[in-house]
C-alpha cells in the first residue's frame, strides 16, 4: 500500500503575531477514549496559550470543555449520510478560514471524510489519530478506513495500533507516531478519594459488608467480556464475592441477555449490573479486582490505566493495548480472550494477595501508570507532533541537537 499523505511544505506556518489555533473534531462529546482524550488536550492547548477549538454534535461533556477553556462548535458530525457529511465539509472549511485554523486533528472515521476536504480546501495541516485497528474486511470497508492514513501525522494510541496502521495502509515512519492515552493522575489519585464517596457508592449499589468486590467497567456490549465475566465466576465456584458490571447498555436487549446468564448459573445474588457511575475513580476503590474481559483486541484500554492508577490489579485478556499497559505478574495478569476458565484462575490469584501484597502491588502500578501514561506526557508529545507541523526548521534543529 503507498502512503498517502500531503507535502508539509505546502502549508506555511502561522505568523508569529498569533498563537496558532488547533481544530479537533470528534462525532460527539459523550463518554468514551476519543472524546476524553480531546478534552484533555484542548485543556492542555489552551493552557499552553494555543487557540482551541473542538467541533462535534454535541453532548454531556460540552461543559467539561468550556471548563477547559474552549470553544466549542457544533456540527451534526456523527451522522454518516453523505450530503449531511458534504455539507458538514463546507461548514468546517467556512470555519477553518474565519478562525484561522492552522491544524485540523480527527480521530474518528466519518467526520474524517469531511474534515480531509476541508483541510486540502484551505490548505490547513491534517493530523489523525488511530484509536483502534478498524476491520478492514472487504474493499469498501478498507477505503472507509483509509481517510484516517491520509494525515500528515497519524498518531497511534499503541504500538499494537501503530503495527496496524503501517502494515494495513502502509502509514511509513515518517508520519507515524505513537503516543499512548494518558490519564488525569489527579483525579485517578487513590489519595484523593474520600470514604464518604467510596461509602455512598458501596451504599448506593447494595453492597453487601466485607465481600470481596470483581468489577468489569465498560459499556455493555458483547465483545466487552461480559458472558466471559459471569462464566468465568461460575467456574470460580467462590460465594464469598460480589461482582459488578458497570457501565452503559449500548444495544437494546443485551443486559436482558446478561441477567440470563446470571440467573441461569444461579448467581443473582452475587451480581450488580450499573449503568450509570460518575465517579469512576470511587468505583475502582470499591473494587478488590478490575477485570477487562475484551473478546476482541483494544487499541489501548482506559480501563486498564485507570485501575492501575488507583493501585487496583487488573487482570486482563491477552492481546491489543492490554500488553502494553500491563506488566504480568506485577501489575495485572493477562489471560487468553474467550476462555472463562483461564479468566477464573487469574481473578482467583489476584483475589489471594495478602495484604502486605496488596500494598507492594499497589505502589507498582501507581508508579507504573505515573511513569507511562500520564495525560501530561500524552498532551506534551501530541503539541510536539503539531510543532513539528507548523515550526519543521525549528524541530529539526532541536533533534539534531
Amino acid at each position: 500500500m503507498n502512503n498517502i499523505g500531503v507535502d508539509d511544505s505546502t502549508v506555511p506556518a502561522p505568523p508569529k503575531a498569533r498563537p496558532p489555533a488547533v481544530l479537533q473534531i470528534v462525532p460527539s462529546l459523550v463518554s468514551g477514549g476519543a472524546e476524553r482524550g480531546t478534552i484533555d488536550l484542548a485543556g492542555a492547548l489552551a493552557t499552553a496559550g494555543w487557540v482551541s477549538y473542538v467541533a462535534s454534535a454535541g453532548g454531556p461533556l460540552e461543559r467539561e470543555l468550556h471548563r477547559a477553556g474552549a470553544t466549542h462548535l457544533s456540527l451534526p458530525l456523527a451522522s454518516k449520510n453523505p450530503l449531511v457529511m458534504r455539507r458538514n465539509t463546507a461548514s468546517l472549511a467556512d470555519l477553518i478560514r474565519r478562525l484561522g485554523v492552522d491544524i485540523v486533528h480527527v480521530r474518528s472515521r466519518a467526520p474524517a471524510w469531511s474534515a480531509w476536504s476541508a483541510s486540502r480546501a484551505t490548505g490547513a495541516h491534517f493530523v489523525t489519530t488511530f484509536h483502534n485497528a478498524y476491520d478492514a474486511r472487504g474493499p469498501l470497508k478498507r477505503r472507509y478506513n483509509s481517510v484516517m492514513a491520509r494525515g500528515e501525522r497519524v498518531i497511534a494510541i499503541s504500538h499494537f495500533v501503530a503495527d496496524y496502521a503501517a502494515s494495513v495502509y502502509g502509514v511509513g515512519s515518517d508520519r507515524l507516531r505513537t503516543i499512548p492515552r494518558g490519564v488525569d493522575l489527579d483525579v485517578f489519585d487513590p489519595t484523593r478519594v474520600g470514604a464518604h464517596r467510596i461509602i455512598r457508592l458501596a451504599r448506593e449499589w447494595r453492597l453487601p459488608d466485607g465481600a470481596l468486590v470483581v468489577m468489569l467497567p465498560g459499556r455493555l456490549t458483547r465483545w466487552k467480556g461480559g458472558l466471559d465475566f459471569i462464566a468465568a465466576v461460575a467456574a470460580a465456584g467462590r460465594r464469598d464475592i460480589c461482582c459488578l458490571l458497570v457501565g452503559s447498555e449500548q444495544r437494546r436487549g443485551f443486559r436482558r441477555e446478561l441477567e440470563t446468564a446470571i440467573e441461569h448459573q444461579g448467581m443473582g445474588g452475587l451480581f450488580r449490573i450499573v449503568e450509570d457511575c460518575r465517579d469512576m475513580p470511587a468505583a475502582y476503590m470499591l473494587a478488590d479486582v478490575v477485570v477487562s474481559a475484551s473478546s476482541d483486541p483494544e487499541g489501548f484500554g482506559r480501563i486498564i490505566v485507570e485501575a492501575q492508577a488507583m493501585g487496583r490489579p487488573v487482570v486482563a485478556t491477552d492481546h491489543g493495548g492490554s500488553r502494553e499497559t500491563i506488566v504480568p505478574r506485577a501489575t495485572g495478569w493477562l489471560v487468553p480472550p474467550r476462555d472463562p476458565a483461564a479468566l477464573a484462575v487469574g481473578i482467583c490469584e489476584a483475589l489471594s494477595l495478602s495484604a502486605g501484597d496488596r500494598e507492594r502491588f499497589a505502589k507498582r502500578t501507581i508508579a507504573h501508570v505515573a511513569s507511562h501514561f500520564s495525560r501530561e506526557a500524552m498532551c506534551a508529545r501530541t503539541i510536539e507532533v503539531y510543532d513539528e507541523l507548523l515550526f519543521p526548521q525549528s524541530t529539526q534543529i532541536d533533534a539534531a541537537a
